[in-house]
C-alpha cells in the first residue's frame, strides 16, 4: 500500500514531497477536462432549459386562449340559467382535458385574491400567491392584461401564464409545477453527468497510457536520481531507445554532468581520505575543523630504501606504485584510509569510517597482508631471476644489484589511542591529518621491526583491543622499550597467526617468555640460558644485550633505546 501511495504522490527527500510529473499531468487534465465538460453540460442544460420554457409558455397560451374562449361563452351559458357553478364546473371540466402532466394547474382569481375556479392535483389555497397577485394587478393597472409569470400554490413553485377576463372579472391562468417540468432536464442532466465521468474515465485511462509511453523516461531518471542519493555515488542513466525530446536531451546532459563530476569525483578521493570524500559530497563543503578521536595508526616503511633509490633511479616509482597498489587496496578492504603517502612510508588510519568493526584487529590483519604483498613482488623477482638464469647463465653485477633493490622488504608498526583527525591548513589548500603521540609512536614501533626481526610490532592498546572479541592471534611480549625521544617505557608484542603456530614454535615461544620473564625479573644468567634455548631471532637481541652480564642496578626492565 505504501508501495502504491509512493508511485502516485511519490517519495519523501529531505521533508519534501517529491510529486511525480505524471501525477501532476493527470490530475490537470482530469481536472479541466471534468470542468470543461459539466461546464459545457450546464450551458447546454440551461439553454436548452429556455427552449423548453419558451415552447411551455406557447403550450400554456394556446391552452389558456381554448379557456379564456371558452369562460367567454358560459357567460352565455350564465346569463340564460342563472347557474355560475354550473358555468364554472364546465370550465374546470374543459380545463382538465388539457392537462399533460400530474402537476398541471388551471385556475381563475379575482383581484382580491379569492378563486374563482381551481383545477389541479392539489387541493386550492385559502388565497393566491400575494407577490404574484400584485405583479398581475400592477400589469393590468398599466394596461398589460396578459403574461407569464411564476408562483407557488402551498410553498411549491409553477411556471404559468395569466389573462384578464374583464366580464369574469377574474385572471385566468394556466401552469405546470416547475419541478415536474424541469425533472426531465435534471433527469437528462445527470445521465449526461454520468456519461461525462465515464468518457473522461475512458479518455483517462487513454492519456495515462499515452502520456506514460510519451514520458517513461522521467520516472526513469527521477528514481536513478534519488538511488544516487541514497548511495551517494553518481551513475550514467540508460537512454538507449529513447525518442529525441526534451526529457532525453536533459537525460543526456545529466549523464554528461554525472561524467564529468564522477571523474572529478573520483579523482578527489584517490587524494582524500574516503570518509573525507563522502563528508564532502554529503555536505557539499570542506571546513577547516577536526575532532579528538580514538584511532588505530599503522605505519609502514620500506627497508634499505637509500639503497633502491640509488640503484634504480626514477624506476623506484613503478616498484612503489606496484606495492602501493595492492597495498593500498588491502587497507580499503579492512575499513583503513590512508592518511598520507612520503616515499617509502605509509600512514594508514582504522576506525575513521564509522563502522564496528575491530579497528586494531582490521589493521593487524591488514598488515600481515601487506607483508604478503611485498613478498608476492620477491617472488616474482625471483622467478625473472631465475628465468635470466636459465636463458643466458648468470646475471652482471648492474643485473644483480638491480635485482637486490627491488626484494620490497617492509615493517609494520600499529598502536592506537586518542588523536587528532581533521583538516589541517588553510581555506586556499587544506590537508587531512592525524596528530598525536600514538601516530609517532606507530612509526617508532615500525623502526623497532628492524631491531627485533619480526615483521609487525603493536603497542598493549592495539592487542587488548584486539584480543576483546577475535582470538586469532597470540601476542608475544617482545620488550618493554623506551624509545628514543619519550620518557616512558612501554610494552610491545608482535601478533602472531594461532593457525600457523607448530610445535616447534609454540616450543620457541614459550622459552622466549620464560627468558623475558628472567630478564625483567633481573635474572639475567638464567634468561641468557632460557634465550638460547630459542630458535627465535628475536632471541639474539637479548643475547648480545646482556652478553653475559649482570643486570644493572636499580633494573625495572625498561630497555631505553639510543636509535630510532
Amino acid at each position: 500500500m505504501q508501495d502504491i501511495f509512493e508511485r502516485l504522490a511519490g517519495r519523501k527527500i529531505n521533508g519534501v514531497r517529491v510529486v511525480p510529473l505524471m501525477t501532476k499531468i493527470v490530475f490537470i487534465f482530469a481536472v479541466f477536462l471534468l470542468v470543461s465538460n459539466f461546464f459545457s453540460n450546464y450551458i447546454n442544460l440551461v439553454l436548452n432549459r429556455g427552449e423548453q420554457t419558451r415552447l411551455l409558455n406557447q403550450i400554456l397560451v394556446k391552452d389558456l386562449n381554448d379557456l379564456h374562449v371558452f369562460a367567454s361563452r358560459q357567460l352565455d351559458l350564465l346569463a340564460f340559467t342563472g347557474d355560475e357553478a354550473a358555468a364554472v364546473s364546465n370550465m374546470r371540466s374543459s380545463a382538465a382535458q388539457r392537462f399533460e402532466l400530474d402537476g398541471s394547474v388551471a385556475l381563475s382569481v379575482r383581484p382580491d385574491g379569492s378563486f374563482l375556479m381551481f383545477e389541479g392535483a392539489v387541493e386550492p389555497p385559502d388565497s393566491f400567491d400575494p407577490a404574484a397577485l400584485d405583479q398581475m394587478n400592477t400589469r393590468r393597472a398599466d394596461d398589460s392584461l396578459d403574461g407569464s409569470f411564476q408562483f407557488q400554490i402551498d410553498g411549491v413553485p409553477h411556471l404559468g401564464v395569466y389573462r384578464w377576463h374583464a366580464e369574469w372579472n377574474a385572471y385566468f391562468v394556466r401552469a405546470e409545477q416547475e419541478g415536474e417540468f424541469l425533472a426531465s432536464s435534471r433527469r437528462i442532466f445527470a445521465q449526461v453527468s454520468a456519461l461525462i465521468v465515464l468518457i473522461t474515465l475512458v479518455c483517462l485511462a487513454v492519456g495515462i497510457f499515452l502520456i506514460r509511453y510519451i514520458l517513461r523516461f522521467v520516472p526513469m531518471i527521477t528514481q536513478a536520481i534519488m538511488a544516487m542519493q541514497d548511495s551517494q555515488e553518481l551513475k550514467q542513466l540508460d537512454m538507449s531507445d529513447a525518442p529525441n525530446d526534451d526529457v532525453t536531451y536533459l537525460g543526456l546532459a545529466f549523464n554528461s554532468l554525472a561524467g564529468t563530476i564522477d571523474n572529478l569525483m573520483g579523482i578527489f578521493k584517490k587524494f582524500v581520505a574516503r570518509d573525507v570524500a563522502a563528508k564532502a559530497y554529503r555536505e557539499r563543503e570542506i571546513r577547516l575543523e577536526g575532532t579528538q578521536r580514538e584511532l588505530t595508526i599503522l605505519f609502514t616503511d620500506i627497508r634499505s630504501f637509500t639503497f633502491m633509490t640509488e640503484t634504480l633511479g626514477t624506476d623506484i616509482i613503478k616498484l612503489l606504485n606496484l606495492h602501493y597498489d595492492q597495498s593500498i587496496r588491502h587497507i580499503h578492504d579492512h575499513n583503513g584510509d590512508i592518511g598520507s603517502i612520503i616515499g617509502d612510508a605509509l600512514l594508514a588510519v582504522f576506525g575513521t569510517m564509522g563502522t564496528d568493526e575491530n579497528k586494531s584487529y582490521q589493521a593487524i590483519r591488514a598488515a600481515y597482508l601487506l607483508h604478503d604483498v611485498a613478498a608476492s613482488l620477491r617472488r616474482k623477482m625471483q622467478e625473472k631471476r631465475e628465468e635470466i638464469i636459465r636463458r643466458r647463465g648468470s646475471l652482471t653485477e648492474a643485473e644483480e644489484r638491480v635485482y637486490e633493490a627491488v626484494l620490497i622488504e617492509i615493517g609494520v608498526g600499529i598502536d592506537g589511542g586518542l588523536v587528532f583527525y581533521g583538516n589541517i591548513g588553510s581555506d586556499e589548500r587544506m590537508v587531512n591529518t592525524v596528530i598525536g603521540d600514538n601516530v609517532n609512536s606507530s612509526s617508532r614501533l615500525e623502526g623497532l621491526t628492524r631491531f627485533y626481526h619480526v615483521p609487525v610490532i603493536t603497542s598493549e592498546y592495539v592487542k587488548d583491543e584486539a584480543e576483546k572479541d577475535y582470538a586469532d592471534y597470540v601476542f608475544v611480549e617482545l620488550d618493554s622499550v623506551q624509545v628514543k625521544g619519550k620518557t616512558q617505557g612501554k610494552r610491545i608484542f608482535w601478533p602472531i597467526e594461532r593457525d600457523r603456530i607448530d610445535e616447534t614454535f609454540e616450543k620457541d615461544i614459550e622459552a622466549y617468555t620464560e627468558g623475558l620473564q628472567l630478564y625483567y625479573d633481573g635474572k639475567w644468567a638464567d634468561s641468557t640460558r632460557a634465550f638460547k634455548r630459542c630458535g627465535l631471532k628475536v632471541a639474539d637481541v637479548f643475547v648480545r644485550r646482556m652478553n653475559g652480564q649482570r643486570a644493572p642496578r636499580n633494573w625495572n626492565g625498561i630497555w631505553t633505546m639510543t636509535e630510532k
